[in-house]
């Protein structure tokens, strides 16, 4: 009886080989054919013994032999075509699995992330897929060839002598009994061990990935010490595997082979007393060691099924995530090609799903006109990077709603909405690539001098042709090498280029010395020209160009207006704009 976890593997194995079905069908064909031509080779043992070596004639031995060479070569054949369809159809398979789940992924919401670490997810479609690989591609060829060598053998060892097949008989449950017991303790310790090694996998990437932090912090032998402990978890989880493993194999050897120990000693009796000839003990043997080798053999493939089994339920697990950004099934509405650029906020209520306790924004109201530039202003976790986050929908609010042009967000496709908005964060995320390739981010389309003037206004093309090969040169890992200003000079060439109505900036010059700052005050009157501008900002220079300003406070609008209305009416913003007078902010 499969279980669940089994079906889920096999369903997931179906639907992915079931586009290649022909090439399945010749190599099933083939290992067929390989497996019906292995088993002949007995008979053509039983006639070289008996027809060849015991009649000493030169003629029949030149036939038998002559017989037993074709044989090798048509097993040649078939083993080749068997063996490179196989592989295929691997290959391909988990190509296409590793394409679907990351074109899944990719879709996904961003809150599906706080709760599933990315680097686990990584395993999952490297490691995890690696091992179907090796099973489709390999495992299952030989569990269904070996498969067909126990059942072939054991017809033919019964028409060859039933005497002596009585004897493998009495012996099969004996073997089936610790591949049955065994084998479903080594598929929950595989599950097991596949998700330990995707701890080790999902540290290293952790560590690796903040190495500077790592380093700054002389972190290195806590971190050492760690990875220790979760590597020698992921082994203790192995070594128990592999234990079950090998008692599952030595006990299918023992059995198996005295079983055939057993047979031929009665065998032997048997040709020495005339009851049977040598050839036909000499082809019982073989089907004997035969049967026993593929009983082996399914004793280990099975093992690997077991694992692959675990496997396929981690990457069907992915698979089944449902985003919850979605667009709606049905009365979708449609934006026009260039949006004005008109918001709405209306009575918001949001919280994070990882943190449902606290409201992230609390019954927010706010209007927002086509190319109107308003400025967010107000303490850390006061809630205004969480209004970025629900006006590209990246959340949906627990209550109220927001409306672009005058039609309700959620009721947009998610792509149609989010090519109206334009995004500079806080910490700008750059790709591994060259510079072009990640000002060209958000509009692959651009030509090479729309590349440059975007790079010009955003005071970034100085200093990119200062780098070895200018727009050529490839960024390490997340702009790897790069000063914090220069990733968002970059950042903002990238927001210039797409050329989208609505523009988000999130502290987009909080990363910049004062003489870069200076350069990108002077090219954002240009960059929210003719766009609805909305900037989280605690420089005044920013806030001062602002037609007006928001004060946020623990997910509230408590105060909105101009600067100087607002210095005269709101002791929150009063002290905060006394702090950047100051010098402090």
């Amino acid at each position: 009886m499969l279980s669940s976890v089994q079906r889920r593997a096999i369903r997931l194995a179906t639907h992915f080989v079931a586009p290649y079905r022909w090439q399945a069908l010749g190599a099933l064909l083939a290992l067929i054919v390989t497996a019906g031509i292995t088993l002949s080779m007995g008979q053509g043992i039983r006639l070289l013994v008996d027809k060849g070596f015991m009649t000493q004639s030169a003629h029949l031995l030149n036939q038998s032999i002559g017989l037993f060479m074709l044989l090798v070569l048509a097993l040649s054949v078939g083993t080749f075509v068997r063996f490179y369809l196989v592989s295929w159809i691997g290959e391909r398979v988990v190509a296409d699995i590793r394409r679907q789940v990351f074109n899944h992924l990719i879709d996904l919401h961003p809150g599906f992330y706080e709760n599933n670490r990315s680097s686990e997810i990584q395993s999952r479609l490297t490691a995890d897929t690696t091992l179907l690989q090796s099973v489709i591609g390999s495992s299952l060829s030989l569990f269904l060839r070996n498969s067909l060598m126990v059942i072939g053998g054991i017809v033919l060892l019964f028409v060859t002598n039933p005497k002596l097949t009585s004897i493998v008989v009495v012996a099969l449950p004996l073997v089936l009994a610790p591949i049955l017991i065994f084998g479903r303790r080594v598929r929950g310790l595989s599950r097991e061990s596949q998700d330990r090694i995707a701890d080790v996998g999902s540290y290293v990437s952790e560590a690796l990935g903040q190495i500077k932090t790592v380093q700054a912090y002389n972190h290195q032998q806590q971190d050492r010490q760690r990875f220790a402990q979760t590597v020698e978890q992921a082994f203790a989880t192995a070594r128990k595997r592999i234990a079950q493993r090998a008692w599952l194999i030595t006990l299918v050897i023992l059995l198996v082979l005295g079983a055939v120990g057993v047979m031929l000693w009665v065998g032997g009796m048997d040709v020495i007393a005339g009851r049977i000839t040598g050839g036909e003990l000499a082809a019982f043997v073989f089907y004997s060691l035969i049967v026993g080798s593929a009983f082996g053999t399914l004793s280990e493939v099975i093992g690997e099924l077991q694992r692959a089994a675990g496997a396929a339920e981690r990457i069907a697990e992915l698979l089944q995530s449902q985003s919850l950004i979605v667009s709606p099934s049905q009365g979708v509405q449609a934006l026009p090609e260039r949006v004005a650029g008109n918001l709405q906020l209306d009575r918001l209520y949001f919280s994070y799903p990882s943190r449902p306790e606290r409201y992230a924004l609390e019954d927010l109201t706010l209007t927002i006109h086509a190319g109107e530039t308003l400025a967010l202003v107000g303490p850390s976790g006061a809630g205004k990077s969480t209004l970025f986050d629900l006006l590209l929908r990246f959340y949906d609010p627990q209550h109220g709603q927001i409306l672009l042009e005058g039609l309700p967000i959620s009721q947009l496709d998610p792509q149609d909405l989010r090519r109206c908005f334009a995004l500079v964060s806080q910490n700008p995320a750059l790709f591994f690539g060259t510079v072009e390739d990640n000002i060209r981010y958000g509009n692959p389309q651009a030509t090479d001098a729309q590349v440059e003037a975007a790079a010009r206004i955003a005071h970034a093309h100085e200093f990119i042709l200062q780098m070895p090969q200018g727009y050529q040169t490839h960024l390490g890992d997340g702009g790897l090498g790069l000063s914090g200003g220069q990733r968002q000079r970059l950042a903002i060439a990238r927001a210039l280029l797409v050329d989208a109505p609505i523009l988000l900036l999130d502290e987009a010059t909080s990363a910049l010395d004062a003489q870069s700052e200076h350069l990108i005050q002077q090219a954002l009157p240009s960059l929210m020209s003719g766009r609805t501008t909305l900037v989280i900002a605690h420089r005044l220079a920013t806030v001062q160009n602002a037609d007006r300003i928001a004060v946020m406070d623990h997910g509230k609008l408590v105060a909105i207006g101009t600067h100087a209305e607002l210095i005269a009416s709101n002791p929150l913003y009063a002290r905060l704009a006394a702090l950047q007078f100051n010098g402090r902010e």
